[in-house]
């Protein structure tokens, strides 16, 4: 039997030297079996110990090691948009370069995806790290992420996930917004699911997450929350905001109004009258940057020949059907 398609593996790395050997050593033989061609994509996020080096010394024995290599750190996002902008594979593998993923674990996935998925998201069901400053705050952030989205997955945080090239196409990863990439996918109606897949301890290197990472991910989800559902409609958003404003003015408005002419008590003697004014022209403001966003939402799309739907196939129609290549 013929290969069944062509996958690309990508690594961010930063200060992982000791790493690159060992993780070399586990990806050969884990991806050698699979019944696919393959690369793996190493990004060196700007390391300054060997972690270059040692990929470059990688890749001149296997030429299906690949190395993009950073002027300076910018991390793990735009590291993890570096190799799926170079990748060439029909499905995308990002993982970890710390070895807390198994490279074994890649095939689970791909099993998932020959099923009729289009994401397959790993779930680290035992977790090997310090739980108060790791595991507590990603299953707070999961449960926050899941809550907010309506996309059930137990664990976010997890980097071994399996895509179809399709999926990312036209999607741009910023700040922290790795996590969310299946957020996105599901939004825009691919078939997702979450296998559980093992977990190492860290063996070499540090870690480069803490607690703090929990304050991150909320504000990257309003972001995505936003970009997602309002982004070629924006006047919803900022609409709904203006009329709580405007709900606050007139109620401040009437209430002083009845406070004056019913109690006797004078417009000086509450905040009641500025509280209306600055409520008015909050929800002003915000309506006509609404409608700026709506001018600049329909310049951005035209502009660029985009359009604001994705389309999963087409039957019986030719590739060069006019919808702008279907990215939104």
């Amino acid at each position: 039997m013929g290969q069944m398609g062509s996958i690309s593996v990508i690594i961010p790395m930063f200060n992982e030297a000791e790493n690159v050997a060992p993780l070399c050593d586990a990806l050969t033989p884990a991806l050698d079996d699979l019944n696919y061609s393959y690369e793996v994509i190493f990004i060196n996020d700007g390391s300054t110990d060997d972690t270059g080096e040692n990929l470059a010394a990688a890749a001149k024995n296997n030429t299906r090691f690949k190395v993009v290599d950073f002027r300076r750190n910018v991390g793990q996002t735009a590291a993890m948009m570096a190799g799926i902008d170079h990748a060439s594979g029909e499905v995308i593998v990002p993982m970890d370069g710390d070895l807390q993923n198994d490279p074994a674990d890649i095939a689970i996935l791909l099993e998932k995806l020959e099923e009729g998925f289009e994401v397959v998201s790993g779930w680290r069901r035992i977790r090997k790290d310090n739980y108060l400053s790791r595991v507590l705050p990603s299953k707070i952030a999961n449960k926050i992420i899941s809550w907010v989205s309506g996309v059930r997955l137990k664990d976010y945080g997890c980097t071994l996930k399996a895509y179809r090239s399709e999926v990312l196409k036209g999607y741009r990863l910023y700040g922290e917004m790795h996590r969310f990439v299946p957020v996105y996918a599901k939004w825009q109606g691919a078939r997702i699911t979450e296998v559980a897949v093992s977990h190492s301890p860290r063996k070499f290197g540090k870690s480069k997450y803490g607690a703090t990472r929990v304050f991150k991910v909320l504000l990257d989800l309003m972001v995505v929350k936003f970009l997602t559902q309002y982004d070629t409609k924006p006047i919803y958003i900022f609409g709904m905001v203006g009329m709580g404003f405007l709900g606050i003015s007139l109620f401040a408005g009437i209430w002083a109004l009845y406070l004056k002419f019913f109690e006797g008590t004078s417009f000086v003697q509450t905040p009641l009258p500025l509280l209306f004014t600055l409520g008015f022209i909050t929800a002003v403001m915000c309506l006509l940057m609404g409608l700026l966003a709506e001018v600049l939402v329909r310049v951005y799309y035209e502009s660029q020949g985009k359009n604001q739907y994705t389309v999963r196939q087409r039957i019986n129609m030719e590739d060069g059907t006019k919808d702008g290549g279907g990215n939104g």
